[in-house]
């Protein structure tokens, strides 16, 4: 190895580097996603000189170039200043006076380049006037994400055929907010529309011919208002592109600087997520295109590669921003499906805490797809993992609402922070988990504040007892933590449901910044009874992207019967193989290097909306394989009587998996486990001294049981009472549940506030995960796209309990139906009642009623 490896994740908090340099040697770094690094004053003896104290480890002269901006609290940064000497031990001197500062006072520095690029001059010690040593730089970003759902993309116009100008604004029907009185649908991201004549029949054949008459004339009067971007979309071009490749070949001519073409990126039946994937694509490829253009004018030698959503790679100036939206959760996953791999593990559920949300995935021996997500408010129609997202992370801001304790969906971001940040933020996850004693202030990579994390305890406390909810801060601290750990169980039920499989059968392995501090309070609430906390844990994103390969998906749409188009399908994957090698070996990939990795058959009943996706091995029977998927998902074996059509078909080529790249890597002795220490924990049920580990100072087969924290450079691990954790051959830690979790949770406190919201948060999933089977087995438009049903739970007397976010037009019949039936039928354990009766609580015959009770006891 002849340069340096170099892997970055930026997250919606923090950037995570791994590198390993030429020798094989691995290095770290961790840094805000602002691209600044942060300390404290700690002396100023000139009006120009600062002594300051930094976490990271800076040699002689590398903030040389630098920017100082001082942070107070809550007010903006009130000086500047650009930093002329350095030495290594913290002293700085700025190009002007500073008047006096406080010793404490935060400050933060920068240089106006990207987090991918601050993070490789650290862990190659390159100072900002010196140039970067030839690397190979991987990438995984949330800059598109953080653009679209933030909507600061670049003004795009959308070219539509003619009559379906408001095609972006009456959407699918499905309003934002289903209880809302006064509704407040979202805007496009376009800015104008232009009407095309044009139209093709469903074949794709001409009804009418394109004319370009007074298209030049509206092309530049959206010029002369600044719109450069334009996004193309006609009805049925999937099935001939030609007039959208025109148009686009005019709109260049005239100078658009960017054009994206629907059925070039998504190829398939649907107007309506085809031109909002294209719509993204033209809104935010400037904004992703500038991003790695600057991140490519810093690495003068070497290559710059970036994962997209579908968990690959691709070569940096070939990325598309409708592959970039999950690039940061899918290098979790891959770096979860590689230590999955390493271990011999068949089945694991990726649980991905970071410091905005958490994303949770499964893999069993290859990846879960998804090829329609979305993304705020965007329907995209590209490859993408199966990923589950909650907003719940170590940001997420905790509050007392409406009587309950809540934690998120809102985020403290990296900017102001948590409130132990000291900038200025509210109470979150991460600050709960410090105040518990699971956190060490001194092994953060910024200035921690516990009195300010304190402070804004106090406030809630208080907002409490004006309520009259008065508690102790240790149970609302055990409520908040109990919490956010149902808020990402619940995400991992729900994949559970719709993907038909039992996450008891899994490992949960636990990274992300946050995610080691929450996994077994996760697993329990799952009964999962392994976790694996990888090396590195607060890095397996960055890991994975080692782990990745360059790959290309091909695919062709086909909505035939299977019995129809079985003998075609052979050459239809063989052709979409060929296509997809080829561009892998754009990517300067040797032919030799290339695998068809996955041969993808996506099937249905004639009717449905949800496909399972069936691998086209050889010998493998489709209607068979089909049949047994269809009783894995959903309980019941398919009659044979029924029509199966072949949505689509897709093809994934990729480089072979590589090698993992040697390293030197210090490891204790076999079997050590001596505590380094001490530490005051709030275990959930009192205060104790809780033994600490080193990570590193762990032999393969130590042991520890809980309770325990584990310390390692960027993140620890909690080892919660009733759990033993052992070291295994690579350095991970497997912990295993040794107790039910019952018996430790009757100890637990909480008060009401924090045992109304898991009580109302238990009985919402109830009623969504409901709705969740009605959508993937119906076969109405209205069921599956509008969601034009109600699902909800009711108490004995047929009163509304809760109810799922659904069509709010059923609830009020709801219970007259269900007390009218009760009163006529007496229901057993195993009955279901059908009925749309008007004289029991029908609103009209289209409208089916199905009644199950519940019986508890005997």
């Amino acid at each position: 190895m002849d340069r340096w490896q170099i892997r970055v994740d930026t997250g919606g908090t923090f950037t995570d580097c791994l590198a390993i340099d030429p020798h094989g040697h691995q290095h770290r770094a961790k840094v805000l996603s602002n691209s600044a690094l942060r300390g404290r004053v700690t002396g100023h003896s000139a009006k120009d000189t600062l002594q300051t104290d930094m976490p990271h480890q800076l040699s002689a002269g590398f903030l040389l170039g630098y920017e100082l901006r001082l942070l107070r609290g809550d007010q903006p940064a009130t000086q500047s200043r650009r930093i002329v000497a350095c030495d290594s031990f913290g002293k700085l001197t700025v190009d002007g006076p500073m008047a006096p500062i406080e010793s404490g006072t935060p400050f933060e520095v920068f240089a106006h380049e990207e987090a991918p690029i601050l993070a490789a001059r650290l862990v190659t010690d390159t100072p900002l006037h010196e140039a970067l040593p030839e690397m190979e730089l991987r990438l995984a970003t949330t800059r598109g994400t953080n653009a679209l759902l933030e909507r600061k993309g670049v003004p795009t116009a959308l070219f539509v055929t003619r009559g379906f100008a408001d095609l972006l604004r009456i959407g699918d029907q499905r309003r934002p907010d289903l209880f809302a009185v006064d509704v407040r649908k979202s805007a496009p991201l376009t800015l104008d529309v232009i009407e095309v004549d044009e139209r093709l029949d469903a074949e794709g054949r001409v009804v009418r011919p394109l004319s370009f008459t007074g298209l030049a004339q509206q092309a530049r009067r959206l010029q002369a208002r600044g719109i450069a971007a334009a996004a193309i979309a006609f009805m049925h071009s999937y099935r001939n592109a030609e007039h959208e490749e025109r148009v686009a070949a005019f709109l260049r001519e005239l100078g658009f600087s960017t054009v994206s073409v629907s059925a070039h990126l998504a190829p398939l039946i649907k107007i309506l997520p085809r031109a909002q994937t294209a719509v993204v694509e033209a809104c935010l490829g400037p904004i992703i295109k500038g991003y790695l253009e600057r991140v490519h004018s810093r690495v003068v030698a070497g290559t710059v590669h970036a994962m997209t959503s579908a968990g690959g790679l691709v070569e940096g100036r070939l990325y598309r921003a409708t592959d970039s939206l999950l690039s940061g959760p899918a290098g979790g996953v891959a770096g979860a499906a590689a230590v999955a791999r390493e271990r011999g593990d068949k089945r694991i559920i990726s649980f991905d805490m970071g410091g905005t949300s958490t994303d949770v995935a499964r893999w069993d021996g290859d990846f879960e797809y998804q090829f329609e997500h979305r993304v705020g408010d965007a329907h995209l129609v590209a490859p993408a993992l199966a990923i589950e997202t909650v907003a719940a992370g170590g940001g997420s801001i905790c509050r007392f609402f409406e009587g309950r304790l809540t934690v998120g969906s809102e985020s403290a971001g990296a900017d102001p922070g948590p409130a132990c940040y000291g900038a200025g933020g509210p109470l979150t996850v991460t600050d709960v988990n410090l105040l518990c004693g699971r956190l060490d202030p001194a092994r953060f990579g910024i200035p921690i504040d516990v009195e300010a994390a304190r402070s804004r305890l106090d406030e809630l406390l208080a907002v409490m007892a004006k309520h009259a909810a008065e508690s102790t801060a240790e149970a609302v601290l055990s409520g908040l933590t109990q919490i956010a750990d149902e808020r990402m169980a619940a995400a991992i039920r729900r994949v559970s449901l719709e993907r038909g499989y039992d996450p008891t059968d899994h490992g949960l392995v636990a990274f992300g910044g946050a995610g080691a501090q929450h996994a077994c309070g996760v697993a329990s609430c799952l009964a999962i009874d392994c976790v694996i906390v990888p090396v590195d844990a607060s890095l397996l994103s960055a890991h994975g992207l080692g782990a990745a390969v360059v790959e290309r998906f091909a695919q062709r749409q086909v909505l035939e019967p299977l019995a129809e188009v079985a003998s075609e399908l052979p050459q239809w994957l063989r052709e979409l193989g060929e296509a997809a090698r080829t561009e892998v070996v754009a990517e300067g990939i040797l032919a030799d290097d290339i695998e068809i990795r996955r041969r993808m058959v996506n099937l249905r009943f004639r009717g449905q909306e949800s496909c399972l996706t069936i691998e086209a091995d050889d010998g493998v029977s489709l209607p068979a394989a089909f049949a047994d998927a269809y009783e894995g998902v959903y309980g019941h074996r398919p009659t044979k009587e029924r029509l199966i059509e072949v949505e689509s078909v897709r093809v994934v080529a990729s480089s072979r998996v590589p090698t993992p790249a040697s390293t030197t890597i210090q490891q204790a002795p076999e079997g050590v486990s001596k505590a380094s220490g001490q530490r005051r924990v709030w275990t959930g049920s009192l205060w104790c001294e809780v033994p600490t580990y080193e990570r590193e100072e762990l032999g393969t087969g130590a042991t520890v049981d809980g309770p325990a924290l584990i310390f390692e450079e960027h993140s620890a691990a909690w080892v919660a009472e009733g759990w033993r954790l052992q070291v295994d051959a690579r350095g991970a830690l497997v912990l295993r549940r040794q107790v039910s979790m019952t018996a430790v949770a009757d100890n637990l406190p909480q008060a009401d506030a924090v045992r109304l919201e898991l009580f109302t948060h238990a009985l919402e999933n109830g009623a969504r995960e409901m709705g969740t089977l009605l959508q993937r087995t119906a076969l109405s438009t209205n069921v599956k796209e509008r969601l034009d049903f109600s699902c909800a739970l009711l108490d004995p007397e047929g009163r509304l309990v809760v109810n799922a976010p659904h069509i709010p037009v059923h609830l009020g019949a709801l219970g007259v139906c269900v007390r009218a039936v009760a009163a006529t039928l007496e229901l057993a354990p195993g009955d279901t009642a059908i009925t749309n009766h008007p004289g029991f609580g029908g609103s009209h015959l289209p409208d089916i009623t199905l009644i199950t009770p519940v019986h508890s006891g005997t």
